[in-house]
């Protein structure tokens, strides 16, 4: 799987009741965990004092990853995202028989 850095805004739509977002929330709650279960959601950050998230997301390929994992977010409707597809960093401390 590719890993993609995903930037995520969440602007929630006027008129639309505390209810009804809340209900959204726990299913993300509960889809995020299922997402990570597959390896599809490595890390997930919020950045202090912001109401965004920033993540490390896994897919085949971007069409992959915007169909079958971001699109089955329940709160995908009301997200703008900014997807930047990665490759390993040849000084990438994590990365696997790097040079020490």
């Amino acid at each position: 799987m590719r890993e993609f850095l995903v930037e995520i805004t969440t602007t929630i739509p006027e008129g639309t009741t505390q209810d009804e977002v809340d209900r959204r929330r726990a299913a993300e709650a509960v889809r995020a965990r299922e997402l990570a279960a597959t390896g599809n959601l490595a890390r997930l950050w919020r950045p202090v004092g912001e109401l965004r998230s920033i993540g490390i997301w896994c897919a085949g390929d971007e069409d992959e990853l915007h169909e079958k994992v971001l699109g089955t977010l329940p709160l995908r409707p009301w997200m703008s995202l900014t997807v930047t597809a990665l490759e390993s960093h040849p000084n990438d401390p994590g990365r696997t028989g790097a040079a020490r």
